[in-house]
C-alpha cells in the first residue's frame, strides 16, 4: 500500500497556515478535482478523496494537533493512544454550498454570523488488563484538546482590536442572490460564514480563536466492563468557542487478553493441566482465580475435556447485580521423553489392564464394530 502523503502537502499549504488559509485551499482544490467536474477520470477522483481527508483533519483544530505530534498515526488503532480520530459531525457542512455554488450555480446554507459552535466530541482508546475489567479501576489519561484563546479570548482579533462587521454580508455570514422565482443563499466568501472579518489576526491562535492544549482527566471504569463498551465524560471534549457549549469525550474500552483466563460473557474459562496419574488417581490441586488460588478436587478417572464449574468466581455483571462463574476445563497431559524404566511400567500396567481400564476407547471402538457389522 503507498504510504500516505503529508497532509499539508496534500493541500498545498505550508504547517503554519491558518485556518482560513486551509479552508481556502481545499476549496479550490475540490473544485479542481470534484467528479463532476472530472467525469470518469479515477486520478481526480482519488486525488478528491485525498484533499477531503486532509481537509477534514486539518480543519479541526484538535485533530489538526493530533496530527502535528503524531502524524498519520494518530488516526490508526493504537495511534497515541487514539484511534478512528473523533466522533461527531462532518466539517464539510459549510464548505459544500459553496462548492456547489461554483460547480452547478446552486447556493448552499452557510452558518449564521456570531453564532455560538459546540466543542468537538473526542475518542479515546484506553487500554486496560483482565484484571481491571472485570473489578473496575480509576486511571488518570493526558486528552489533547482545542481551548478558548485567553490572549483573544475566543474573538481571534489581536488585543486592543475587534474583528470588523463583514462589509460583504453586512454580519449576515451569507449572500442572497435573486434567480427568478428563486431565492438562494451561499457562504459568504469575504468573511467564510463568520460575519466578522479579524483584520488583525491574535499572534497566539492566529485569527483562529482558539490554541491547542493537553488536559489530565481521571476516569472511573466500572467492573464489568469489556472490548468495545465507551464511557462518556459529558462537557470534556474540545471547548467550544463564541459562548457555544463544550463536546463531549468517549472513553472506549479495550481489554488485554490474559495469559490463562478467557471470557464467555460474564464467565471466565480457564483450563487446568493435570497429569495422567493425578487424573487416574483422583487429587486436589491448586486452580488460579481472579482472586487467587483456591483448592479443587478432582475425582479419580476424571476425562481429559471435563468441566468444572466455580459458582461466583467470574465476572460481575456490568451495572446489575451478581456474578458470573468459573469454568475449569480440565486437559489429561500424556507424558513425553520417558526413560526405560517408565516406559517398562507403562507396558505392564498396559497388559494387565487390558481394555477394562479405558471405559471411553471401549464404548468408541464398540460403536465402530456395530456401524460395520
Amino acid at each position: 500500500m503507498a504510504e500516505k502523503r503529508d497532509y499539508y502537502e496534500t493541500l498545498e499549504v505550508n504547517r503554519n497556515a491558518s485556518e482560513v488559509e486551509i479552508k481556502k485551499a481545499y476549496r479550490r482544490l475540490a473544485i479542481k478535482y470534484h467528479p463532476d467536474k472530472n467525469p470518469g477520470d479515477k486520478a481526480a477522483e482519488d486525488s478528491f478523496k485525498e484533499v477531503s481527508e486532509a481537509y477534514e483533519v486539518l480543519s479541526d483544530a484538535q485533530k489538526r494537533a493530533q496530527y502535528d505530534q503524531f502524524g498519520h498515526a494518530a488516526f490508526s488503532n493504537g495511534g497515541a493512544g487514539f484511534g478512528g480520530g473523533f466522533a461527531g459531525g462532518s466539517p464539510f457542512g459549510d464548505i459544500f454550498g459553496d462548492i456547489f455554488s461554483d460547480i452547478f450555480g446552486g447556493g448552499g446554507r452557510g452558518r449564521q454570523g456570531g453564532r455560538g459552535k459546540r466543542g468537538d466530541d473526542l475518542l479515546y482508546n484506553l487500554e486496560i488488563n483482565f484484571e481491571e475489567a472485570a473489578f473496575g479501576m480509576e486511571t488518570k489519561i493526558e486528552v489533547p484538546y482545542a481551548k478558548r484563546c485567553d490572549t483573544c479570548n475566543g474573538s481571534g482579533a489581536k488585543p486592543g482590536t475587534e474583528p470588523k462587521t463583514c462589509p460583504t454580508c453586512k454580519g449576515a455570514g451569507q449572500m442572497r442572490f435573486q434567480q427568478g422565482f428563486f431565492s438562494v443563499s451561499r457562504t459568504c466568501n469575504q468573511c467564510n460564514g463568520e460575519g466578522k472579518i479579524v483584520e488583525s489576526p491574535c499572534p497566539d491562535c492566529r485569527g483562529t480563536g482558539s490554541v491547542r492544549d493537553r488536559k489530565t482527566l481521571s476516569v472511573k471504569v466500572p467492573a464489568g466492563v469489556e472490548t468495545g463498551n465507551r464511557l462518556k465524560l459529558s462537557n470534556e471534549g474540545g471547548q467550544g468557542l463564541k459562548g457555544g457549549p463544550n463536546g463531549d469525550l468517549y472513553v472506549a474500552i479495550n481489554v488485554r487478553e490474559h495469559a490463562i483466563f478467557k471470557r464467555d460473557g460474564n464467565d471466565v474459562i480457564c483450563e487446568l493441566p493435570v497429569s495422567f496419574t493425578q487424573a487416574a488417581l483422583g487429587c486436589e490441586i491448586e486452580t488460579p482465580t481472579l482472586e487467587g488460588k483456591v483448592s479443587m478436587k478432582i475425582p479419580e478417572g476424571t476425562q481429559s475435556g471435563r468441566i468444572f464449574r466455580l459458582r461466583g468466581k467470574g465476572i460481575p455483571a456490568l451495572q446489575g447485580y451478581g456474578r458470573g462463574d468459573q469454568m475449569v476445563i480440565v486437559r489429561v497431559e500424556t507424558p513425553t521423553n520417558l526413560n526405560k524404566q517408565q516406559k517398562e511400567l507403562l507396558e505392564e500396567f498396559a497388559r494387565i489392564s487390558g481394555e477394562d481400564v479405558n471405559p471411553m476407547g471401549k464404548n468408541f471402538f464398540a460403536k465402530v464394530m456395530d456401524m460395520f457389522s
